[in-house]
């Protein structure tokens, strides 16, 4: 059975929909077993963020890093492994 992963991370991330830039510039670090929650008001991207972090959503600009490797190409069923 495979390693769990240790750190997850978002550098940059940058969503744009319609002209209208909805997320950005998130940075965030998730450690192994923390539990983090994203708060703001309705529109402020928190679903967004959350969707280009676990790969339902590209980002225009950023990555998303799982132990320091590039997955923000990597498709849903690749990050689940």
């Amino acid at each position: 059975m495979a390693e769990s992963a240790e750190t997850l991370e978002a550098h940059g991330l940058v969503k744009t929909y319609r002209g209208k830039r909805v997320v950005d510039r998130i940075d965030l670090t998730l450690k192994r077993r923390e539990i983090v929650g994203l708060l703001g008001p309705n529109g402020a991207g928190k679903t967004t963020t959350f969707y280009m972090v676990i790969g339902l959503t590209r980002p225009d600009q950023g990555k998303v890093l799982m132990d320091g490797q590039d997955i923000t190409e990597d498709p849903v069923y690749i990050r689940a492994r």
